[in-house]
């Protein structure tokens, strides 16, 4: 039996807790309180905010080899992707830079990852050595020709097994999920197909939208950067995106999965964040805000957002476009950007939100009896004060990283490489 003090606890799902005391046994937490069991010793933390695992809802880790982001900051999105073909085209050790990436995630608190995947399952490392990874099959296919074969394929890679650990089998929780990469990579009947399949075997689905004022270009006309890839690529079908098409198309087929991440949403209207709001069942925002920053898009709606109802969790997407896989760094810069935003809403972003959203809220997200024991311990600065919103909001606005990670209850190495 483990059991940990704190000066703060920050369950998500409960009040925070001053002086509190978390209680591990058999990898899952059993209590949360002040005291622990009679006879239990406890393990003092100190000056430290003791808070659930953080969960990153959206990452490639297929380029975590990279020292620095590909392109230049501001550069246009389309640029941006064909030098993203091109790193695939001649990588040559894609196993070894997930594997960097994956712990590299742990090392910075994450024990969860949303993961947008185009390997096995067997290229994966697993717990205890790397956070519990939740692949989205990544699936691309814009010729409506192509749209059988495609989903065809992405079917035959399902139940081929997964690189998230649980400690028991949960009901009703997806292992992998289907993730149709973006308007100008899929067409409409694609999508439709790939949404459809994840309604029949409950998987969460992932689709890149709305990332770039190009991409809806590209959908209004047919014409720009993304149609010249496309056509390059020998991909382009000038019938497959009917002109005068608008991101409230697909967020229409989205809903029809049981859960959908619409990652990036730079640039979803009003209208289109309200349909996310009220289809928040289904529907979930993810903002990765350092990556939003490299390429100089306009400010992130994320006020008007969460004033629509609107489910928001962040990602740190990769680090072709971010210097990191820190969220803690990604929960920062909301603090910074997003002043108005409440620290422990930004909390419940990286966690419990993100959790929800690919619908594994059951086995993380939160500290919470009966649930694995995944924790950060991250240190509070000098001066921070006793109300629960001042230590939250000292750590959001500090540059330490966490300092203590545990999976399970157990405790990850933070210097092994």
């Amino acid at each position: 039996m483990l059991a940990l003090r704190a000066r703060m606890v920050f369950p998500v799902t409960a009040p925070p807790l001053a002086d509190g005391v978390v209680v591990v046994q058999s990898g899952r937490v059993t209590q949360i309180g002040r005291k622990p069991p009679p006879g239990v010793e406890v393990t003092d933390l100190g000056n430290v905010a003791l808070m659930p695992g953080l969960v990153n809802a959206h990452t490639h880790l297929e380029f975590s080899d990279r020292k620095k982001p590909l392109g230049k900051p501001g550069m246009a999105m389309s640029e941006w992707v064909q030098q993203i073909v091109n790193h695939r085209a001649t990588a040559k050790k894609k196993v070894a830079s997930i594997h960097a990436g994956q712990r590299e995630s742990l090392q910075m608190g994450v024990t969860t990852v949303g993961e947008i995947s185009t390997t096995m399952a067997g290229d994966y490392l697993t717990y205890p050595r790397a956070p519990r990874t939740l692949r989205f099959h990544e699936v691309i296919g814009f010729s409506q020709a192509r749209a059988n074969s495609a989903h065809s394929a992405a079917v035959k890679k399902l139940g081929q097994g997964s690189a998230f650990p649980s400690l028991e089998t949960v009901p009703g929780v997806s292992l992998e999920g289907l993730s149709p990469h973006a308007p100008y990579t899929v067409s409409p009947p694609l999508v439709r197909q790939l949404v459809a399949t994840s309604g029949e075997r409950n998987l969460p689905v992932a689709f890149h939208l709305a990332e770039s004022m190009e991409e809806l270009d590209f959908l209004m006309t047919g014409s720009g950067g993304f149609q010249a890839i496309l056509e390059e690529r020998g991909m382009w079908d000038p019938w497959a995106v009917p002109r005068g098409s608008a991101p409230l198309d697909y967020l229409r087929m989205l809903i029809r999965s049981p859960k959908a991440l619409v990652v990036h949403g730079n640039y979803l209207d009003r209208k289109e964040l309200a349909f996310v709001g009220r289809h928040r069942d289904s529907l979930s925002l993810v903002y990765c805000p350092r990556t939003h920053a490299y390429f100089g898009h306009t400010p992130y709606p994320l006020e008007e957002a969460l004033s629509l109802n609107v489910r928001v969790c962040l990602g740190t997407d990769s680090r072709a476009s971010n210097p990191d896989l820190s969220l803690l760094s990604e929960m920062r810069t909301v603090a910074v950007r997003h002043p108005r935003v409440n620290p422990e809403q930004i909390l419940e972003m990286g966690t419990f939100s993100a959790a929800t959203a690919m619908n594994i809220d059951r086995v993380c997200g939160a500290i919470q009896p009966n649930r694995p024991a995944d924790m950060i311990s991250v240190p509070v600065p000098d001066g921070a004060g006793d109300n629960p919103l001042d230590v939250l909001a000292a750590v959001l606005h500090d540059s330490r990283p966490a300092n203590a990670v545990w999976i399970a209850g157990e405790p990850v190495p933070l210097d092994v490489e």
